[in-house]
């Protein structure tokens, strides 16, 4: 399960000058669907609006019948990884455009002193390869969260 420490509040971005003009979809991919239900409820909190996926696999799906304005992307899953997605969303022109925001436990475990050895399956090389918009380490806050997905899609 992931661990999520829920800090902030729709008033706290607010009075940041966030505030979304519009309100904007975001696509949460993870397999644990606490995170995804906690994560859910906070960007519906704060004014988003939020559908998830399990997998890569049914991530791609949804993007393909209702792209989102952006992704928030687990690493680590079933049927299709979370740096396979981002690399065919990034290498597909219709869907280049959508910030993705990389989630993963991977970057404390391997380090960029590491890269000499050869990469493990989920690395954190693989990551600083992909084009994803942002790379945020598990366990990453609600607040991280959101404050990165604010300024992606509200540039």
């Amino acid at each position: 399960m992931t661990a999520l420490v829920v800090a902030a509040s729709a008033n706290e971005a607010i009075s940041e000058g966030k505030q979304m003009d519009t309100k904007k979809k975001i696509l949460v991919v993870d397999d644990d669907p606490d995170f995804n239900l906690v994560i859910q409820k906070f960007l519906k909190k704060n004014g988003f609006e939020v559908d998830f996926a399990y997998n890569g696999a049914e991530g791609l799906k949804k993007i393909k019948e209702n792209p989102p304005d952006a992704v928030v992307l687990d690493v680590m899953m079933p049927e299709k990884t979370g740096y396979e997605l981002c690399e065919e969303l990034k290498a597909d022109a219709r869907y280049a455009d959508i910030p993705v925001v990389l989630l993963t436990s991977v970057a404390s475990r391997v380090t960029s002193a590491d890269m000499d050895v050869e990469p493990t399956q989920y690395s954190h090389h693989q990551g600083k390869c992909t084009q994803a918009d942002d790379f945020l380490e598990k366990p990453a806050s609600a607040q991280q969260i959101l404050e990165t997905v604010l300024r992606l899609v509200n540039p």
